[in-house]
C-alpha cells in the first residue's frame, strides 16, 4: 500500500473497544474491535499496550481476509516466512497454514504443530516478537491451547536453580524434535537439503530481556532447545529438565478455548505455548502470521 495511502488509512475514526483481562496468569480478550477496517494510531496503540500488558490479546468475532491479517500483523514489524513452504497459503506465502485436514490425501497444513511447549522461531537468530492465530474452521471438541508466563517462570525460581543458569546460553534447533509422532498418525514432511540450510542451530540467552518492557524471563522450551552451553552434558540435561517442569506449573498458564472467528496474538518474547490436540477425525484449520523480533539478549 502506498505511503499516502497508509497514512490515511492510519487517521481513521477511533473505534470503541473494551480489553477485558481474563482470570489467569496472562490473558485479555479484545471485544468489539474491527479489524476489518485499519486501526487509527490511538486505537493501535491500545492494542500494542495492551499485548505488552497481558502477553495473550485474545480479538474476538474478526471477519477479515488474509490481507488484511496481514496487514494488520505487519504493523508490528516484518512478517516470517516458514521454511514449511509447502504449507503456506497460496498467494499469501506470509500465512501458514495450521490444519489436521487433508486434501486428495494429502495434508494442506501441519497437522501437529505446537504439540510440545515453545516459543514460535526460537530457533531463528531473529526469533519471533509474535503470532497471529486465526480460526478458519474448529473441532467440536478439543483444539485448546496453553500458554505459559515465562517472565513469572523465572521471577519464581529456587534461588539456586536461578544462579545455575546466569549468564548462560542453550542452543536451539528446528530439528530436535523433529521426526517425533506427537499426534498419532501425522509424521512431518521430511525436509530438503535447502529447508534444512535455513534452520541451523542457533544460541541464545537462558534468560531473556524483554526489549520492551525490560522484564526478565526464561527462554529455554522443550521443542527446540537442545543444550545449555559450556556445562556438561548430564549437567544441562538436568537443568534444562527442572526448568521445563517449573515453567509450565499451572499458576503461570492460561487456556484458551477457542470460539468461531477469535484471532490470538501471543507475545513470543514472554511466552511459551502448547497445542492440546484434538481427535483425528475432527478438522482444525487455522491461519498464522508470524512477527520477526530482535537478537535476544
Amino acid at each position: 500500500m502506498p505511503a499516502a495511502s497508509l497514512n490515511a488509512a492510519y487517521q481513521q475514526p477511533t473505534q470503541r473497544f473494551d480489553v477485558r483481562p481474563f482470570a489467569a496468569a496472562v490473558g485479555a480478550e479484545i471485544v468489539g474491535l474491527d479489524l476489518s477496517r485499519p486501526l487509527n494510531d490511538a486505537d493501535f496503540a491500545r492494542v500494542h499496550r495492551a499485548h505488552l500488558d497481558y502477553n495473550v490479546v485474545v480479538f474476538r468475532d474478526q471477519h477479515i481476509t488474509p490481507q488484511q491479517q496481514i496487514d494488520f500483523s505487519r504493523r508490528f514489524g516484518v512478517l516470517q516466512i516458514h521454511v514449511l513452504k509447502q504449507f503456506l497459503l497460496a498467494n499469501h506465502p506470509e500465512i501458514f497454514i495450521i490444519s489436521n485436514i487433508l486434501e486428495n490425501g494429502q495434508p494442506i497444513g501441519l497437522g501437529d504443530a505446537g504439540k510440545f511447549w515453545h516459543s514460535d522461531l526460537s530457533y531463528k537468530e531473529l526469533p519471533s516478537l509474535g503470532s497471529m492465530l486465526l480460526a478458519q474452521e474448529l473441532p467440536e471438541e478439543g483444539g485448546d491451547t496453553l500458554f505459559a508466563s515465562q517472565q513469572l517462570a523465572y521471577e519464581t525460581l529456587p534461588a539456586e536453580l536461578r544462579q545455575a543458569i546466569d549468564g548462560k546460553r542453550a542452543a536451539h534447533s528446528y530439528t530436535a524434535r523433529y521426526a517425533d509422532e506427537v499426534f498419532q498418525g501425522i509424521r512431518r514432511p521430511t525436509l530438503t537439503a535447502a529447508q534444512l540450510a535455513e534452520v541451523k542451530a542457533v544460541v541464545h540467552p537462558v534468560v531473556r530481556t524483554h526489549p520492551e518492557t525490560g522484564r526478565k524471563g526464561l527462554f529455554v522450551n522443550e521443542n527446540f532447545t537442545t543444550h545449555i552451553l559450556d556445562i556438561p552434558e548430564d549437567e544441562s540435561r538436568q537443568i534444562l529438565g527442572e526448568l521445563y517442569a517449573h515453567s509450565a506449573k499451572p499458576e503461570f498458564i492460561y487456556r484458551h478455548q477457542w470460539q468461531p472467528n477469535d484471532m490470538v496474538f501471543w507475545d513470543n518474547r514472554a511466552l511459551i505455548h502448547l497445542a492440546t490436540g484434538c481427535p483425528s477425525h475432527l478438522r482444525r484449520h487455522m491461519h498464522r502470521t508470524t512477527i520477526q523480533g530482535d537478537v535476544p539478549f
